[in-house]
């Protein structure tokens, strides 16, 4: 179901008469289960025109390097080969996304694009809407709930999102309909990149190579997928109860997959959902985290726009830590310690060792990874700036609502005051001694080991 509340018109210009229509595709990059797809079809069937997907690849994407990229072209190669299937022609370019879409708009009817939260992908959708001459059409396809129909301002936390999300989802977890396109646009005489070749492709985009791709996971819907199955099939029974273990590692593996479009959230919502032989309250556990925790994420980039500093953080939150900066610390490590993994501390290290070689870090770890960060560094907002720059770097799911708001959280963002301690304030505290009491967290730093000489389950 293509619900109308996910449809938002960028610009008031009319409908022209055009070659084609354009689907300009940036954050849903997938040829299914994919709500700004089914617009573009069904408004090119009912013109009696073909359909364009457009996909343009910046080599100035913030904090994107050949790992984030590798894994984006891999997706972006399965997306071209399932829509010729379909009898859609889809157009790479090697420009600025908001360029490449004014151009092929000149030709087009109207322009269909899916929806993106944040600020540069906000600035080109402004853009594009301000200087084609047709008609824009946003399409949100990457939450289950559109983020202004869960609320119209920011959540505090999620206990105030919840209910909120709730009470809409009897209309907005149901299955999208896939629609079949009645004229082909494979005959249109487009030039376009040739994803074949992934590394021509790179090289061709100087971008920072210091950071390479990653054995671990594979880009594309197909991948994701696969993984997806796994899960279900072996580790959703026990998520409930132990998924913050990170010895025993019961993570679904989707977030690389959601960040980069390549799977729709609606999709595994309703997979889990449908899923026999196993537990409600499994089920419950794992779309709290996919729907209430991760549009949270979302909902906070839309509606604050200091997202990725110090000031996104909650006034108490601030207020605390910086009563508190002056406080003595018992390590203080530079961003060159931090990023080498050369702490002390061999939980954290490992935390930091995962994330160098997989791309990807356990959720729990994460947390902990953050929460030392703010402890061991000069002042709260450099602790701030490290940790982004680092998930930012090195998570296949940087730069990304989650990250941004996983980063804050562990500075205080949508949590409560907590007893005030050294360095930490009120701000919620994390230490290793919980890991050990609460884990085998032995065996988690050896799997690390395992997974950084190469070898992944």
């Amino acid at each position: 179901m293509l619900q109308p509340e996910r449809i938002q018109a960028l610009n008031d210009r009319p409908v022209q008469r055009g070659k084609y229509v354009l689907y300009w595709m940036q954050a849903s990059q997938r040829a299914t289960w994919n709500h700004a797809l089914a617009l573009a079809i069904q408004q090119a069937n009912e013109r009696h025109e073909p359909l364009l997907v457009l996909f343009g690849i910046t080599n100035r994407f913030p904090d994107a390097n050949v790992r984030h990229y590798t894994f984006m072209l891999e997706g972006l190669r399965e997306v071209r080969d399932a829509l010729m299937k379909q009898g859609i022609q889809f157009v790479v370019k090697l420009a600025s996304p908001e360029l490449a879409a004014i151009k092929l708009a000149r030709e087009a009817s109207l322009v269909v694009t899916d929806r993106g939260y944040l600020r540069i992908q906000k600035q080109w959708q402004r853009y594009v809407s301000e200087k084609v001459s047709c008609l824009v059409l946003q399409v949100e396809s990457d939450v289950v709930v559109p983020v202004e129909v869960a609320s119209n301002k920011e959540a505090y936390s999620a206990g105030i999102l919840r209910p909120k999300i709730e009470r809409h989802l009897s209309r907005y977890l149901v299955p999208l309909k896939e629609m079949s396109l009645k004229r082909d646009s494979l005959g249109l005489k487009f030039q376009s990149v040739n994803l074949d070749d992934v590394k021509g492709i790179i090289t061709r985009l100087n971008i920072d190579g210091t950071v390479t791709p990653v054995d671990t996971f594979r880009g594309g819907t197909s991948h994701g997928e696969q993984l997806l199955e796994a899960f279900i099939a072996k580790k959703l029974e026990d998520y409930a109860e132990r998924r913050s273990d990170p010895s025993l590692n019961l993570g679904s593996h989707m977030s690389p997959y959601l960040h980069f479009g390549q799977i729709s959230p609606l999709y595994i919502a309703l997979k889990v959902h449908q899923a026999g032989g196993q537990s409600k309250k499994a089920k419950d556990a794992y779309l709290e985290e996919l729907v209430v925790r991760r549009e949270l994420s979302m909902n906070f980039v839309h509606y604050n726009d200091a997202y990725d500093t110090f000031e996104a953080l909650p006034q108490w939150a601030k207020d605390t830590l910086k009563a508190h900066q002056k406080d003595p610390r018992e390590y203080v490590y530079d961003l060159e310690q931090w990023e080498t993994a050369r702490t002390h501390d061999p939980y954290w290290n490992a935390a930091q060792q995962e994330m160098l070689a997989t791309g990807k870090m356990h959720n729990y770890m994460r947390m902990y990874w953050g929460k030392k960060i703010l402890e061991w560094s000069k002042t709260p907002e450099e602790g701030y700036r490290i940790a982004l720059y680092l998930n930012n770097k090195y998570e296949l799911d940087g730069r990304d609502p989650n990250g941004f708001a996983g980063v804050a959280w562990c500075f205080g963002k949508h949590d409560r005051a907590w007893k005030e301690r050294p360095v930490f304030g009120k701000v919620r505290y994390m230490n290793a001694a919980g890991l050990r009491r609460k884990f085998d967290i032995e065996t988690y730093v050896c799997r690390v080991d395992s997974l950084a000489k190469g070898s992944f389950e």
